[in-house]
C-alpha cells in the first residue's frame, strides 16, 4: 500500500453489520405460492380443532449467494468511504523581489579575450551566453534590464515574464548606449526604476569592466542612493585589472557593494562568471510557499467497479448453480 494512500471517511465502515441486523431484526419476505383446494379441509379443521393458517414460501439463498452479496456490500462502503492518494502539498514560487540586472555595453564589452566552448568571443558575447541560464533559473522574480554606456536606458521594464527578458537581452549589443562607461549615471537609471514599483525587496546587479568615466553623478553618490532606498547592489568586475590595457576600477566596485550591502565578485572568464550566478542564487534564493490545497487521486470508481461487477456475475452464476443442485437431487431421487 502506498504511503500516500487514505480513506477521507473511515467512519463509513461502521455500516459493515448493517445486513446481519436487517437479517435478524426484520421479519423475512414471504411470497404467496399456488396450491391445491383439498376437499373436506374444514372439517378435518373442525375435527381437529386446529385454526388454518395462511402458508407463505420463505426463500433462502444458498451459501454462494451470501458470500457475493457480503463482498458487493464491503465494496460498496469502500467506495463510499472514498479510497484516495495525497499528494504532498504543492510548492509555488513567491514573488519577493524586484531584481536588476544594469549591464555594461560599451566598446570595451568587444574586446575578444574570453571562451565560449574553448573558441575566442566576446566580452559581451560571453556574459549574455551565461546571463541566458541565470535569468532563466529567477523563476518568481520580477526582473529588468538596464544597459549602459555614455547614457543609460531601460532595455525590459520589471516583469514576471522572464523569456521576454531573455529575448530582449538576446537583442541588446556593444555600443548601443554608446562607447564611454558612466557607472553613476546606470545606477541612478535603475533606482527610477525601483521608485515606481511596490516590492520592498530591491536587487540589482551590477555588471561591467571598465571605471566610471562620467562627471554628472558620481558612482559612490549614487550608491548612496541606493542605500537610502534599501536597493542592494552586487558588482562584478568583468577582466583582470592586472593585464595591461584593463581599465577595471575593482575599488569603485568594492566600495558600491559594501555601502549597499551587497557583495563584489570578478569574473576573468565565463566559468568564473558563471560560478558568481551560482553564488548569487545562493545569496538571494527563489523563496517558495505551500499552497493549503493537496493534490487528490480518487480510487472511489475502482470498489465501485468491483461491486458492479460481483452483482452482474452473482445474476449468471446463481441460476447455473442452482440449476446444476436441482440435477443432483434429481439424480438421487
Amino acid at each position: 500500500m502506498p504511503d500516500n494512500f487514505e480513506i477521507a471517511y473511515l467512519w463509513v465502515f461502521w455500516l459493515l453489520p448493517l445486513p446481519l441486523l436487517i437479517f435478524w431484526l426484520v421479519p423475512p419476505l414471504r411470497l404467496r405460492s399456488e396450491s391445491l383446494g383439498m376437499p373436506g379441509f374444514d372439517k378435518m379443521a373442525n375435527y381437529t380443532n386446529e385454526k388454518p393458517r395462511r402458508a407463505a414460501l420463505v426463500r433462502r439463498r444458498n451459501f454462494l449467494n451470501w458470500v457475493m452479496l457480503m463482498l458487493c456490500w464491503l465494496l460498496f462502503l469502500a467506495a463510499l468511504a472514498s479510497p484516495q492518494l495525497v499528494g504532498e502539498p504543492e510548492k509555488k514560487v513567491k514573488t519577493s523581489r524586484n531584481f536588476l540586472v544594469t549591464a555594461d555595453i560599451s566598446f570595451s564589452m568587444a574586446r575578444e579575450d574570453w571562451a565560449i566552448d574553448g573558441r575566442k568571443s566576446r566580452r559581451w558575447d560571453a556574459v549574455k551566453n551565461i546571463m541566458h541560464d541565470f535569468i532563466e533559473k529567477r523563476e518568481g522574480d520580477r526582473m529588468g534590464l538596464v544597459f549602459f554606456g555614455s547614457n543609460a536606458y531601460i532595455q525590459a521594464p520589471f516583469t514576471p515574464d522572464l523569456k521576454t527578458v531573455d529575448q530582449l537581452l538576446e537583442e541588446a549589443d556593444v555600443g548601443m548606449a554608446g562607447q564611454m562607461t558612466r557607472i553613476g549615471k546606470a545606477i541612478k537609471k535603475g533606482l527610477n526604476m525601483f521608485e515606481n514599483d511596490t516590492i520592498e525587496t530591491k536587487v540589482m546587479l551590477l555588471l561591467t569592466d571598465g571605471g566610471d568615466d562620467g562627471t554628472d553623478i558620481l558612482p559612490l553618490d549614487a550608491a548612496d542612493m541606493a542605500k537610502k532606498d534599501s536597493v542592494i547592489i552586487y558588482t562584478i568586475g568583468i577582466g583582470d585589472p592586472d593585464v595591461a590595457g584593463s581599465d577595471l576600477d575593482e575599488q569603485t566596485l568594492i566600495d558600491i557593494a559594501e555601502l549597499t550591502e551587497g557583495r563584489y565578485f570578478r569574473a576573468k572568464d565565463e566559468q568564473e562568471l558563471a560560478e558568481i550566478y551560482d553564488e548569487l542564487d545562493k545569496l538571494e534564493p527563489i523563496e517558495y510557499e505551500e499552497e493549503q490545497n493537496k493534490p487528490v487521486t480518487v480510487l472511489y470508481h475502482y470498489p465501485l467497479a468491483g461491486a458492479i461487477g460481483l452483482l452482474l456475475l452473482s445474476s449468471l452464476v446463481s441460476p447455473i448453480f442452482a440449476f446444476v443442485l436441482n440435477k443432483r437431487r434429481e439424480a438421487y431421487v
